[in-house]
């Protein structure tokens, strides 16, 4: 659908970009808008705060394992079914969620939420079926500046519903925005994908072009490395929130809005300047911003200085630069073999989320009232190192390429 202008409910053309935006702000929501009633649920369900940690390993996990087949699907089938099934599964977990008896049950629908991660992972192959890589970066930004809004409020309207009506609330809330969103898509997200008359094995045929390429997993594992340093602050600053620094649960939501700040205006500058400098540069400025982030952060709670804030604020920084590296990665991956932008979409996101599901539940098991917040700190420090170490590894083989 290269060329046609998207006309805003018209599924026979491209979506449009609000389309996109509230698609992956779902997913975003999804994620994070409970955290700060994990301790009221723990109460509810009378299990430990540890297994209710679970909710966001296992939403991640598998996430993970169900971006493999839907990428690969997406690019033979389309991305319009593949995005409406996955929206439909999502609304029933989400009331599975609010009848669920025990933790256990509650778990397993809490797992399904995670197809609504589709919307996030096929909305930048979407948008690659689009447009070209520079513009992509940048338009990927825009989506992705739109959606950091409900990270940033998430937690905070979580908390707030917490205190008012219990942890069911945010979860209702999810089915509620389901339900909008997958009547949004069905009216206005038109198929992108330009069907090709090859099968199914032939299309596998062109994986070893896209598997073995060391610029396609540069970009990977930058993205990887890069969120994953914001998934393991996703699994452990809960704990470090509420049980160091005695935090409530809108206190911690509030705290929990800086990082979307920071991740909003990095996406804001990648919306308008990676058209201009280019996706390595752009990722290598991210890079900085993160290392500059932590080191304050380090600093701080080694020092004491500031308490909660001085552990929290730090991470507006460290937004900014995961808001420049990840719009940017993102492109770049789905640029090494654009007709298979789904299917790196999918390997990408699985890795990426993957990755998330184990750090954060890495984070969640290693931090205790004795150890505070430093084997947080030491998984994020960690994996900063290693998304720079992977973007040099794409550096270097652009310039073996001539690029």
């Amino acid at each position: 659908m290269n060329g046609v202008t998207p006309r805003f409910l018209d599924r026979k053309t491209p979506p449009h970009l609000a389309t996109l935006i509230l698609l992956s702000a779902v997913s975003a929501l999804s994620m994070n808008v409970f955290l700060p009633s994990l301790p009221n649920m723990a109460e509810y369900f009378d299990a430990d705060y540890r297994l209710m940690q679970l909710s966001i390993s296992v939403y991640l996990a598998f996430s993970a394992v169900l971006q493999l087949v839907i990428g690969p699907l997406s690019d033979r089938f389309g991305r319009r079914n593949i995005v409406l099934v996955s929206l439909v599964v999502f609304l029933l977990a989400s009331v599975g969620t609010l009848l669920a008896p025990n933790a256990t049950v509650f778990l397993i629908f809490r797992m399904l939420q995670a197809a609504v991660a589709t919307g996030m992972a096929l909305g930048r192959a979407i948008v690659r079926d689009m447009v070209d890589e520079d513009r992509a970066a940048s338009m990927i930004a825009y989506v992705t500046l739109g959606m950091s809004i409900v990270p940033m409020l998430g937690p905070i309207v979580g908390g707030a519903l917490d205190e008012v009506w219990g942890w069911q609330a945010s979860f209702l809330l999810l089915a509620v925005l389901g339900a909008l969103v997958l009547w949004l898509v069905w009216a206005d997200l038109g198929e992108t994908m330009e069907r090709r008359p090859s099968s199914f094995r032939a299309q596998i045929a062109d994986y070893p072009e896209l598997l073995t390429s060391p610029r396609f997993w540069g970009y990977v594992l930058t993205t990887a490395f890069s969120s994953g340093v914001f998934f393991a602050y996703l699994g452990g600053a809960p704990f470090v929130g509420s049980e160091i620094y005695g935090l409530t649960p809108s206190e911690l939501g509030l705290f929990f809005g800086v990082t979307g700040v920071g991740y909003g205006m990095g996406n804001y500058l990648s919306g308008r300047y990676s058209t201009r400098f280019g996706v390595v540069r752009m990722i290598v400025y991210g890079n900085i911003g993160m290392a500059i982030g932590i080191v304050v952060q380090i600093f701080a709670v080694a020092t004491g200085w500031g308490g909660a804030a001085g552990f929290f604020v730090p991470f507006l920084i460290v937004g900014i630069g995961n808001g420049l590296v990840l719009p940017n990665s993102n492109a770049g991956m789905l640029s090494v073999r654009p007709a298979l932008a789904g299917t790196a979409a999918g390997l990408g996101g699985a890795f990426m989320i993957g990755g998330g599901a184990a750090l954060s539940a890495m984070a969640g098991a290693m931090l205790t009232e004795e150890t505070g917040a430093w084997p947080l700190i030491a998984i994020m420090s960690a994996s900063m190192v290693g998304s720079i170490l992977s973007i040099l590894l794409v550096i270097r083989r652009n310039k073996q390429l001539g690029l």
